[in-house]
């Protein structure tokens, strides 16, 4: 396990009520499992050894002395086991009882971590047999033996940076201020609950909620086991719903009603560096004064084991087709709400837009039409200019013309051949030299003109540049750079699709639906270069490279924090490298480690080389959690280094 990643599991052994012979060995048999796995850290249910069900017996000393005799049985036959374990059980303290989550490795018991709230309403009772552990940690006796106690003991490994872990129980979780957020304040980057939650109707999507909004509101991993079968079924079912989750998503979900082992990866290198990023984050001497945390060392051995983990390709695509209509939806509406807001600020009526018949100006249209909409402003107050160039087909002008016609927007065609055949007479280039100036100026004479229309209607230009483009730089500097304000800053290109293609499923427009899809269906091009044989040359991912992959080396590198190795490791795994370089055939959605490694480093090159055209970008909506806007989310000086980045990558093995 290297980058960050530990793995973990939630288990739920078979149980029987009041026989802790039986579930010690329960225990063990899915210990040897975890090991199979490399598994690092293991979290059993509340009170595993017993069962939860017990009632009265728990104030019967023969169930708590077997129960104690079992845990230090798994101790001797876990010596050779390099595992973080935590086992509930019944733990009597000079006279009182707690309810105890053992903490074991190697053969050691680390610490005693006693439940804090302890329930006593409906089903509930815990106070009849249990005293609440909410002292300072302290070292007591307990059998002969001096074992740490209380809440506030954390465990932490220096074999993986980071890696500090909290425990709780139950109800623990459940209540207004849950200890675990302390112990993550305190520096617990891995929360652990041992719990015994009952099924009823509706309680796993509460369950799943609770496990999602504590652990994004401590920015930590969360590992929770819960007891299932096995538990008396007297008054309640125990389902055995196990949770492992980390700021916020669900990473892994047993299924219900069925016992067994829940294994997944955490990755502490990620929850560290969104604290980092975080400057709400409280710092660990924001605590009370007398919160007492005492951290207890243990090590691991860092061993190779395969990550399961599964990373989302498309990490700016919802995956549920309904969640992804309805985010589109939204995404839409904060585009053309951000403008409306402009448009009415500046008393402007008019808009002026570039169509291209690609996606990108496309969807900058429909979004300037929903705007206008909202304001109740006439379309034909946008004026959609088409500008023919050296590099226009008929392909994308008929589309163009299409969508123009079929929005409503006022038609205007303003070719640009002969404007740039003047420029490159009086600039003494040739209309035959391809080269970077032959591209940029038709891209800066189209941009010329669309100023000087916006002058003439007393409008707006309203950009149509992506986030993919802006990260990459795939721009003319005060070309297709610039505008007045930019309504797709924000979106990456693999969610331009969709939100085209989402306006093309709900369109009642035959026409302007075929328009859509096949602008969806049209290769990626500024078309700036001839056409070869009335088709277009220029193929823009073939140049810089897929931008699905663009769009993931963004997110990990800029929102998650990866560092370039890590960013390729995970990319292999999305993009199922392994596939590719079997079957020697690469598609969307499958490319080889050489093909990743190659479009990695063109990533880091130009995402620093290109600052200087972010710096300087016109306004536009948020719409994510990832934005290179200079005002908001990124502030680079624009001749940084990628030196040490870039080396990183050249070290690098391609499997």
């Amino acid at each position: 396990m290297y980058h960050g990643f530990i793995k973990v599991a939630a288990v739920t052994p078979e149980v029987r009520v009041a026989d802790p012979v039986f579930n010690a060995d329960q225990i063990l048999e899915q210990i040897r499992v975890c090991e199979k796995e490399k598994v690092k850290i293991a979290v059993f249910p509340e009170l595993a050894l017993t069962a939860y069900t017990c009632g009265d017996l728990f104030l019967q000393s023969r169930l708590l002395e077997e129960a104690k005799e079992q845990l230090w049985r798994i101790c001797e036959e876990t010596q050779d086991t390099d595992m973080l374990l935590f086992i509930g059980l019944p733990a009597e303290i000079r006279g009182k009882l707690y309810n105890t989550a053992a903490v074991l490795h190697r053969g050691e018991l680390l610490a005693l971590i006693p439940k804090i709230y302890l329930p006593n309403y409906n089903e509930f009772y815990e106070q009849r047999h249990f005293a609440a552990g909410n002292g300072p940690a302290e070292i007591v006796d307990w059998g002969g033996e001096e074992v740490p106690f209380g809440a506030n003991i954390l465990f932490s490994c220096d074999e993986v940076p980071h890696l500090t872990i909290a425990a709780d129980i139950c109800e623990d979780l459940w209540a207004p201020v849950p200890p675990s957020t302390q112990h993550s304040i305190a520096g617990a980057t891995v929360l652990c609950n041992l719990s015994a939650s009952d099924e009823m109707v509706g309680k796993d999507t509460y369950r799943r909620k609770l496990i999602t909004t504590h652990s994004a509101a401590c920015i930590s991993g969360m590992i929770y086991a819960s007891a299932g079968e096995g538990e008396s079924t007297g008054d309640l079912v125990f389902g055995g719903q196990n949770l492992i989750a980390e700021n916020g998503v669900i990473l892994a979900e047993a299924a219900r009603f069925k016992n067994g082992v829940l294994i997944t990866e955490l990755d502490v290198d990620r929850l560290t560096a969104e604290r980092r990023r975080n400057s709400t984050w409280p710092a660990a001497d924001t605590l009370p004064a007398d919160c007492g945390y005492v951290e207890i060392p243990f090590s691991l051995d860092m061993e190779e084991t395969e990550l399961t983990r599964e990373f989302d390709p498309h990490p700016f695509v919802p995956d549920d087709e309904n969640e992804r209509s309805s985010r589109c939806d939204e995404i839409l509406n904060i585009q053309a709400y951000g403008l409306k807001k402009r448009l009415a600020h500046t008393h402007c009526t008019n808009a002026v837009v570039g169509i291209s018949g690609g996606l990108d100006s496309t969807l900058a249209l429909l979004v300037t039409a929903r705007a206008f909409d909202l304001l109740g402003l006439p379309r034909e107050q946008i004026t959609a200019v088409t500008m023919p160039g050296f590099g226009t087909t008929d392909r994308t002008y008929d589309n163009a013309c299409t969508l123009i016609r079929c929005i409503g927007a006022t038609f205007r065609e303003i070719s640009i051949r002969d404007a740039v055949t003047v420029h490159f007479k009086d600039i003494g280039q040739s209309l035959d030299n391809h080269d970077v100036t032959y591209e940029n100026a038709q891209a800066r004479e189209r941009t010329q003109i669309l100023m000087d229309v916006a002058n003439q209607n007393g409008g707006m230009v309203i950009g149509t540049g992506d986030l993919s483009e802006l990260a990459l730089g795939w721009a003319t500097y005060n070309g297709d750079h610039m505008s007045m304000y930019g309504v797709n800053g924000s979106i990456p290109k693999t969610l331009v699709r969709h939100l085209v293609r989402y306006y093309a499923d709900i369109c009642e427009d035959e026409q302007l639906r075929t328009a859509l899809l096949d602008v969806l269906d049209t290769p990626v091009s500024p078309e700036l270069l001839p056409p070869e044989d009335g088709k277009i040359s220029q193929k823009t991912e073939d140049l810089v490279g897929p931008y699905e992959l663009h769009d993931y080396f963004l997110y990990y590198m800029l929102r998650a924090g990866f560092e370039p190795e890590k960013v390729y490791r995970t990319a292999r795994q999305a993009f199922r490298a392994d596939e590719a370089e079997r079957t020697g055939r690469e598609d969307e959605g499958c490319y080889s480690g050489e093909t990743i490694l190659k479009w990695l480093k063109t990533f880091y090159r130009r995402f620093f080389s290109q600052q200087f055209k972010r710096s300087c970008l016109p306004d536009g909506p948020k719409v994510g959690s990832v934005a290179v806007s200079p005002r908001g989310d990124l502030r680079m000086p624009s001749d940084a280094c990628a030196d040490i980045w870039l080396k990183e990558l050249e070290n690098l093995y391609v499997n």
